[in-house]
């Protein structure tokens, strides 16, 4: 069968561009009422009966068949061993991945995760205690396809914040583990693993059960289900984010080989037949190779029928009148990943204000920025780069406020205090800090 690949050609200069463009970047994050309904059951089964409810829903849509949880759990002999069956070449690559990211989030952490005070001049002491999170839980998914990365992506920034237990759930469908996925949760620090999924395993780690603790926080991918049983039990634990179809835009100038670009564009396209690959160029010449590579690569594409569609459906090569506008383009669409395939890419940098990770110059393929490169590959899409950054560090802390008042200060901010307290009726609170004054 011959697959098409058509992604939209537009430009900026016609007329009709804004329609066009709107009509490409229009993706509704509504989840299906009968998913919605079906999940918010699941939910509240788990929350109820536990165990015997994870029990059910994993042997029901895993079709795996055990008689207690003991035997859903990850042991770490069991991860050690994943680890040690690997063959020299992917234990090798597993492993200088892991030290990337760990070296990329502990320079994170010292420059923004680390507690402060001051004093001011009458001896009161302000500040911040930054403390990491008790217990998360990370949601690899699993079935369909296996992703270590996503391990590492996750469990790496909980273990450098300082979190004492990472709850790994990951469903493994007929009981078929992933050795690479277990390898890596043994390189990531994982505390414990649970081969389950979907929104029971959701519910389990933000109730608890008798066998799965309570968790504080809840991130990593999944699919709808997954998804929306984040959004249901958020409050009650945290979550990363409500993540939608992966992106990627490639701004360009021409000067990167074309089939580089085309590569670019199916690496994102291949993920699932909504993924949104966009090239922006000012050279009209250059688009026209980029879809020539296309036509010609698409057919050696294992998944080429997903990408296929992907760009027939949501993809789009843009002419711009120069790369100044492309990159304001970029602003309103503020991409999960953002190519910057330049022979001067620092050039642009600086107009670029919204994106879930910045990849600068040919040579920086996205790909890399997924495995291997160190900074997270767990980004805001869906435009929500305009107001959300990557999972760091900074997901696996809190802060606490910390306040010293001297006696002297106590006469300064008690009368400053008693004024605007007075003015909000609150008595009480203005009495408390009348009683301090001399």
């Amino acid at each position: 069968m011959e697959y098409v690949a058509a992604p939209a050609r537009l430009s900026t200069a016609d007329a009709n561009f804004e329609h066009d463009f709107a009509q490409r970047l229009h993706w509704s994050a509504d989840t299906d009422a009968a998913i919605e309904q079906r999940v918010a059951d699941i939910l509240a089964d788990v929350q109820k009966r536990g165990d015997a409810a994870v029990l059910e829903y994993t042997a029901r849509f895993d079709g795996l068949q055990v008689d207690g949880m003991a035997a859903l759990e990850l042991t770490q002999a069991e991860l050690k061993a994943a680890f040690d069956s690997l063959g020299d070449e992917q234990r090798d690559a597993l492993t200088a991945a892991a030290q990337r990211v760990r070296t990329y989030h502990e320079a994170q952490k010292r420059a923004s995760g680390e507690s402060w005070s001051y004093r001011d001049a009458d001896g009161t002491l302000l500040g911040q205690k930054v403390t990491p999170l008790d217990r998360v839980g990370i949601y690899v998914p699993g079935g369909k396809a296996a992703y270590p990365s996503s391990v590492l992506m996750n469990a790496i920034p909980a273990h450098v914040a300082g979190v004492q237990e990472i709850i790994m759930v990951v469903p493994t469908p007929r009981g078929e583990k992933n050795a690479l996925v277990l390898a890596a949760a043994y390189v990531a620090g994982v505390t414990r693993g649970f081969t389950i999924g979907g929104a029971q395993a959701v519910a389990a780690l933000a109730y608890g059960t008798a066998t799965i603790p309570k968790v504080d926080k809840i991130t990593g991918p999944g699919n709808a289900y997954v998804a929306s049983a984040k959004k249901r039990v958020f409050g009650t634990v945290g979550i990363d984010m409500i993540a939608g179809p992966s992106e990627i835009l490639v701004l360009a100038d021409g000067s990167t080989p074309p089939d580089w670009v085309a590569m670019d564009l199916f690496s994102q396209a291949e993920h699932d037949e909504l993924a949104q690959s966009i090239l922006l160029c000012p050279d009209a010449d250059y688009i026209a190779a980029v879809q020539r590579e296309i036509d010609r690569l698409l057919p050696e594409m294992p998944r080429r029928a997903i990408i296929a569609k992907s760009l027939s459906d949501r993809g789009a090569l843009i002419l711009t009148r120069d790369m100044q506008e492309a990159c304001a383009i970029s602003n309103r669409i503020a991409p999960e990943h953002l190519e910057v395939s330049s022979h001067d890419p620092h050039q642009w940098e600086p107009l670029l204000r919204h994106a879930g990770a910045i990849f600068l110059g040919a040579y920086t393929s996205e790909s890399l920025g997924d495995y291997c490169a160190g900074p997270n590959h767990v980004l805001p899409t869906s435009g929500t780069a305009r107001f959300s950054s990557p999972l760091g560090v900074y997901d696996f802390q809190k802060r606490s406020s910390l306040i010293e008042v001297s006696e002297q200060g106590a006469q300064t901010l008690g009368r400053i205090a008693s004024v605007l307290a007075h003015g909000e009726g609150l008595q009480g609170h203005a009495r408390a800090a009348e009683m301090r004054l001399k």
